[in-house]
């Protein structure tokens, strides 16, 4: 596994922890922060921080793009994976679109279930092609 794929991963651990336990992701990852075992790294926080940022706006447009499914229905590991790499594709310009698809993809392959993998692709596909005409 890949040093930021590793990040990632982490990143999905504070927010599927915040998610399940009911807190405020900021105080969550303060947390783990404080603790800082295992380790967190800068791209780490940088993730968590960003889907704070923009969680609003990155809620509004998977569940407005989502085929079939609400937010709430999605299982959550799916839902912060997409929270993740909807976050890298539209506000992280250093990190390529199909990189940021293609490393939630695995973790959905890795995490969730036989059903996720296609669906994180497709919804964040969807969002890379809506990109140019999206208003963030």
């Amino acid at each position: 596994m890949g040093a930021r794929t590793r990040y990632r991963k982490r990143a999905l651990d504070i927010l599927f922890e915040s998610e399940a336990r009911g807190g405020d992701l900021s105080a969550t990852l303060a947390d783990r922060m404080a603790i800082n075992d295992p380790p967190i790294n800068a791209y780490t926080v940088q993730l968590v921080e960003g889907v704070v940022a923009h969680q609003q706006r990155i809620d509004e447009l998977l569940s407005e793009h989502s085929r079939g499914w609400t937010l709430d229905r999605m299982p959550a590991v799916d839902r912060n994976l997409l929270r993740i790499g909807a976050y890298e594709i539209l506000y992280c310009e250093d990190v390529p679109d199909p990189v940021a698809v293609s490393e939630a993809v695995d973790l959905a392959t890795d995490l969730s279930t036989d059903e996720s993998p296609r669906f994180v692709n497709g919804l964040l596909s969807r969002l890379i092609d809506l990109k140019p005409t999206l208003s963030l």
